[in-house]
């Protein structure tokens, strides 16, 4: 019988690509799957007690062997912000990208070192166990923004190694971003038990 893994999630496309990475042979199931619509809080003060905050939330109400992520942006002038603040950098309701990429190249205007790099932690829940996997992608930040893909801070965000940033790198970021290095680590675990590392 094929292992079942809740992903806590709605966002289709982070669905579609653990489940390619895992090959058809463990069936992840979203939020929606499961009927969660709560609001997760995320409470935590770094991107792993995030991540197990919201792995640890499905755990207990679901009963449910799961996993979560979460990512931030750290600029190493600004002695790692946004953060695990990332999303909410700019303050106010919602998730207003564009206020935080604004107050972020406020706040790095005239500075000259602009080294800046993605970071997601993957929190797992299987069998009682606690496991942790990390993505880095490591970069630096734009004097403005370039580009219409992706997402969040992709704009004014460059790969070391390339000379666009990820909005402008389209299918090429999904292969080299920080998000599939911990899913890589992440399936690589699930699949053959190996490269572990428990909470």
């Amino acid at each position: 019988m094929k292992e079942t893994l809740v992903f806590a999630t709605n966002n289709a496309h982070k669905l579609e690509e653990v489940a390619a990475m895992l090959g058809g042979r463990i069936e992840l199931l979203s939020l929606r799957d499961i009927h969660c619509d709560a609001d997760i809080p995320e409470t935590g003060t770094t991107l792993e007690e995030n991540a197990l905050i919201k792995a640890r939330y499905i755990n207990e109400h679901y009963g449910t062997d799961c996993f979560a992520d979460d990512t931030g942006l750290e600029v190493e002038a600004l002695g790692g912000e946004p953060g695990v603040y990332s999303a909410r950098y700019a303050g106010g309701p919602g998730h207003d990208s564009e206020a935080n990429m604004r107050k972020l190249l406020a706040r790095l205007e005239g500075v000259e070192n602009r080294r800046a790099r993605f970071r997601t932690v993957i929190a797992l829940i299987r069998h009682g166990q606690t496991y942790e996997f990390e993505g880095i992608v490591e970069g630096h930040i734009t004097t403005e923004p370039h580009g219409n893909g992706g997402f969040g801070y992709d704009p004014v965000f460059v790969p070391d190694g390339y000379d666009r940033t990820f909005a402008e790198l389209g299918d090429v970021k999904n292969h080299i971003s920080h998000r599939a290095r911990a899913v890589e680590r992440l399936a690589g675990f699930l699949l053959n038990e190996k490269g572990k590392k428990e909470m």
